[in-house]
Order: structure tokens, then C-alpha cells, then sequence
């Protein structure tokens, strides 16, 4: 899919990382509500079922008051003479407008349209059904640029406020040829070279945690990914290292709540995985991330994963923390 960009303002960008304010007229909106939910309004366990996004369907007269925000979506069937159409033609040349009545391409994208770190996504189409179909189709691209947006974004913010320990990421990548993101508020746990396992923890009291491990398995082989084998692993490591202060229970995966996708992970193949884990006795349990992939020029399998225990706290915003930090991970080897 072609994106179109555009850059026009150094003020930045406000409002909640997991809102989209959708501009469309009510009765296009009807129709395509569907899709939109189903696309954009998935539902992630944490244990409790959190939307990944909330749509907010504003007419176009709330316009200049919605420019300030940092997701929007603007829908509208090409060449109609509403508000919407025209102010979409507008934001396209006739070469893209070309390609979207040839049916090839139904999504573009401006970056920093009216304000700076904001994503403004165009739907349109000459035909809403054909557009219906699209959406659904392309569910995960769509989807992507939002979390690919707020996770630069989460990044950033991270990185201006000077919330790293550069001292132990590049002892990391001194000792192990990896470095990963360290924020100040985190450290190590566990070290275990013979082990080739670094456990990272952030502790805010007895009912709130942040975990990160990495592990990796030296000669490793690409068979190693599928989704039992990464199950497994997970399972073998936390077993290990994850226990309870008296050493009687131990953290697994709940097996009624985890997906696997097949993704792209800093130009590796990597299989992602999100879910839930508890300890064996039902004691405690929480939301984790995980990635795995292979990477071809150490020959190394590795497993980055993530893991939140805040049982008195809504955790989608602090499993996407985890998810932007295990995504600044490097191997340098």
C-alpha cells in the first residue's frame, strides 16, 4: 500500500495513545462500523479484556478541534461533494487519487499532517462495499501503522527524558554482543553467563512489577520456531527462574489465552506471542509479550519476553512500555 506523507507543523501532537477519532459522515459509519471495530477494537487479555484501541466517530464539523490529536482516521467515498471528500481530494495528487478509482489501493497515510507525532489515516474508495472488504482484508496492516506510530512515540518520550542506564546496556553489549533499552527505574536481576539468561526487574511494591528476560541458545536452528517449541521454552525458563519466595510454585503459560503471530522483528522472522501467565498454584497471574526469532549472522535463537504483575492496575499501557523496549533490541555480535 502507498503512503503519502507530509510534514507541516512543530506543534506536537496530545490526547491518549489508544484513541482514533474517526471524521465520517454517521450513515458511512454504519456501514463500515463492522470492520472498523473488528480491525481496530481487538481485545487483549491482561486478564481483564482490554480494547487494543477505541474508535470515537466525530462529524466534520468538530474538525479544527480534532487537529490536535494524535490518531485520526478520515473516511469518505471518493468524489463525493461532502466535506469529508473534498477535504480528502485535497490531501491527495491526481496520480494517488488515479490508483484509488483503479481499486489497487484504498489506504493512505499522512505523518504530522496538522500537528508533529500524529498519524492521519485516509480511507476512501468509490465504493463503500469495496472499501468494506478492503478494511477487513487488511486488518493487520491497518492496525500496524497505529501501533508502529504509538510505539515510536512511547520510544521517544523514553528516550528524551533521559530514562536509560547506558551503563549496564552497553556492558550487555560488551559481555554478550546484545543491547537492549534500560530504563532508570530497572535492574538486573539475574546474570547467568553459563546460562545465557539476563533477567531485568522493576519493583514498585509488593502488588506491582515489570519483568524483561533475555535468553538465547547458541547454534541454534530456525526449527526451534514454531509455537509448542516457544511454549515450551517459556515454560522450561520460568519454571526455572520464576519462583515463588518459599520455591513451591513457579510461573507457566495459561494455555486458554495466548495467540502467536507470525511477524517481522528488526528484519528477523520472529514469532510473537501474547498472553497470559500464572504461577502453577493459581496464586498470582498477568499479561507477558513475547518475541522469539533466529538470527542468521550469530546463529543465535533468541527469546525477548516481557511480563507485568499489577493486579490493582489496568496493564495495556504497561505491556505496550515493555512491548517498545523489547523492540529496541539489537544484536551486535
Amino acid at each position: 500500500m502507498d503512503v503519502l506523507w507530509s510534514c507541516k507543523s512543530d506543534n506536537i501532537a496530545v490526547g491518549p495513545e489508544d484513541r482514533i477519532y474517526v471524521i465520517c459522515d454517521s450513515l458511512i459509519y454504519s456501514k463500515l462500523k463492522d470492520a472498523l471495530v473488528f480491525t481496530f477494537e481487538k481485545t487483549i487479555y491482561t486478564p481483564q479484556p482490554e480494547k487494543t484501541f477505541l474508535l470515537i466517530r466525530k462529524d466534520f464539523t468538530d474538525l479544527e478541534n480534532l487537529k490536535k490529536f494524535k490518531n485520526i482516521i478520515l473516511i469518505d467515498k471518493l468524489n463525493s461533494s461532502t466535506p469529508e471528500a473534498k477535504l480528502i481530494a485535497s490531501l491527495m495528487d491526481k496520480n494517488m487519487k488515479s490508483i484509488t478509482v483503479a481499486d489497487s489501493e484504498f489506504v493512505f497515510i499522512k505523518n504530522d499532517l496538522w500537528k508533529k507525532d500524529q498519524l492521519v489515516m485516509i480511507l476512501t474508495n468509490s465504493d463503500i462495499e469495496r472499501l468494506n472488504k478492503s478494511i477487513l482484508k487488511h486488518n493487520i496492516s491497518l492496525i500496524n501503522y497505529f501501533h508502529r506510530e504509538s510505539a515510536k512515540r512511547i520510544f521517544d518520550e523514553m528516550i528524551k527524558s533521559d530514562y536509560q542506564k547506558k551503563s549496564i546496556e552497553e556492558k550487555l553489549l560488551y559481555d554478550y554482543g546484545w543491547k537492549i533499552f534500560i530504563p532508570k527505574n530497572f535492574s538486573i536481576a539475574l546474570n547467568i553467563p553459563k546460562e545465557n539468561f539476563v533477567w531485568l526487574r522493576s519493583n514498585i511494591g509488593d502488588d506491582f512489577a515489570k519483568l524483561i528476560f533475555v535468553y538465547w541458545i547458541e547454534n541454534g536452528s530456525p526449527d526451534l520456531l514454531t509455537p509448542d517449541s516457544i511454549f515450551n521454552l517459556r515454560d522450561s525458563i520460568t519454571k526455572k527462574y520464576f519462583r515463588s519466595g518459599d520455591e513451591r510454585a513457579y510461573v507457566r503459560i495459561n494455555k486458554n489465552f495466548i495467540k502467536t503471530d507470525e511477524v517481522n522483528f528488526n528484519g528477523h522472522y520472529a514469532l510473537a506471542s501474547q498472553g497470559l501467565w500464572e504461577m502453577d498454584d493459581k496464586s498470582k497471574g498477568g499479561p507477558f509479550i513475547n518475541y522469539t526469532f533466529y538470527d542468521e549472522r550469530t546463529k543465535r535463537i533468541y527469546m525477548l519476553d516481557g511480563s507485568i504483575y499489577a493486579p490493582k492496575y489496568y496493564k495495556k499501557e504497561l505491556i505496550q512500555q515493555l512491548d517498545v523496549i523489547l523492540q529496541s533490541f539489537t544484536s551486535k555480535k
